[in-house]
């Protein structure tokens, strides 16, 4: 049990895949299909000039991201997840896959669109709030913020879904550096959708 509340550890997750390749049934799931789809269908524009997803895994949502994407930058903190995810990606050369950890390893790149699906409750609240900030100063101005987590408690985590959402919510609204386009709620999932503001600072 995380007892700590401390970020989880690339260790962790290479016990997990070494157990499993596909320890959440990314590619097996309906229920895991059906969220990709809703979460595709979220996005406002039909293709990104530059797109960063935090936490790629295998690479199965990287696959339908990298369509509406002219250059794609995934990352994961697993190695064994991440050879599955360039084994995948292996004819989609705009795609990037790339082994970082944020925040102390975020690209010094802009981007028009971020994906954090199912993974900022691995985080800490401090590097949760690092980490959106970061994406706060690499985000273009009008660029999209895509955040989809699983909402039920997990003892290992320290997060929940909920709480990373309310983290990036508190900087949405007027004279904030969000705004808040969508938002929906599913049994066990939720999805909110940032735009960057075009006039307020980064902080």
């Amino acid at each position: 049990m995380n007892n700590g509340k401390n970020t989880l550890k690339p260790a962790y997750f290479e016990v997990v895949y070494g157990a499993n390749q596909d320890p959440w049934q990314f590619e097996t799931s309906p229920y895991e299909q059906e969220k990709y789809a809703v979460t595709i269908a979220a996005l406002p524009r039909s293709d990104y000039k530059s797109g960063f997803e935090i936490g790629c895994s295998i690479g199965v949502l990287t696959r339908q991201l990298a369509i509406r994407c002219h250059s794609l930058l995934s990352i994961d903190v697993s190695e064994v997840a991440l050879r599955q995810a360039r084994q995948r990606l292996a004819d989609a050369p705009q795609v990037r896959i790339e082994n970082r950890m944020v925040p102390a390893d975020f690209p010094d790149e802009q981007f028009d669109l971020i994906m954090v699906s199912e993974v900022g409750y691995y985080l800490s609240m401090p590097d949760l709030l690092k980490t959106r900030q970061l994406m706060l100063d690499h985000l273009e101005p009008g660029g999209h913020l895509l955040l989809v987590h699983w909402t039920p408690a997990v003892h290992d985590y320290p997060l929940t879904g909920d709480q990373v959402h309310e983290v990036f919510l508190a900087k949405a609204g007027e004279g904030q550096p969000f705004r808040h386009l969508h938002g929906s709620r599913q049994e066990t999932y939720r999805l909110d959708l940032f735009e960057r503001s075009t006039s307020q600072p980064g902080t």
